[in-house]
């Protein structure tokens, strides 16, 4: 868990820096440096999506993985949460949905990413916690300009990271024998994709809600797990 410990500080850093520096910088300016993020986005998540070459895993995954988040309405729950966060704090805003975008589009820019993945699997079966280090460096610098431009709510994502990451170094003690390179390469590719929805949610090109996605990534999991059995 060491890596998603500093991953998390990392990033809470990061956004505690990027709010000091957001005092006094024009919105247009703001909006000008989230569309270059955005680009920066789809660009990662065009690279993470190229890497299996077994389309037809990826695109299931995608297909059924969409059904279950939808069904599960897991990016209501992600706005919820964000919601709950900013009622505790108080946070003196005009547009409350500025906390939840930060804390959403955050969240999910820093979950879905291969190194998220493929970092938290090492850290649980090897205890090689160096791909999450330089996770939380990217991260911390991400976060530096997502909280400046989207506010207070890209601190709080590193909640999510936490949880979430923590769960996959848990996981992957008890998954061992299924995180082959196969289907962690699979599992990258559709968090590949997710990331490029996010950055084109951030460009406004679309409204795709990434959230209800995020079973997808671990669908690969299940076509190993069958495939064995017959």
């Amino acid at each position: 868990m060491l890596g998603t410990i500093v991953n998390t500080l990392a990033i809470i850093g990061g956004s505690l820096l990027g709010l000091f520096f957001s005092k006094g910088i024009p919105d247009n300016y703001k909006e000008i440096i989230l569309s270059g993020v955005g680009l920066s986005v789809v660009l990662i998540g065009i690279k993470s999506a190229l890497v299996s070459d077994n389309l037809l895993v990826v695109i299931l995954s995608v297909i059924f993985g969409a059904l279950l988040g939808e069904y599960a309405r897991i990016e209501q729950k992600l706005e919820s949460f964000g919601a709950f966060f900013e009622r505790k704090i108080t946070v003196k805003s005009s547009d409350s949905k500025s906390f939840a975008r930060g804390f959403v589009t955050a969240s999910l820019v820093f979950c879905v990413g291969s190194m998220a993945i493929v970092g938290s699997l090492e850290s649980g079966l090897t205890g090689n916690h160096q791909t999450l280090f330089a996770k939380a460096v990217l991260d911390g610098v991400t976060s530096v300009i997502f909280a400046s431009a989207m506010g207070l709510g890209v601190m709080f994502s590193g909640i999510a990271v936490f949880v979430y990451q923590g769960l996959l170094t848990i996981t992957a003690v008890f998954m061992k024998g299924y995180l082959v390179p196969e289907t962690i390469a699979q599992m990258t590719s559709v968090g590949g994709l997710l990331i490029m929805a996010i950055g084109l949610n951030m460009l406004k090109i679309t409204t795709i809600h990434v959230g209800n996605l995020i079973p997808a990534i671990f669908l690969p999991l299940g076509y190993y797990f069958f495939r064995g059995l017959f």
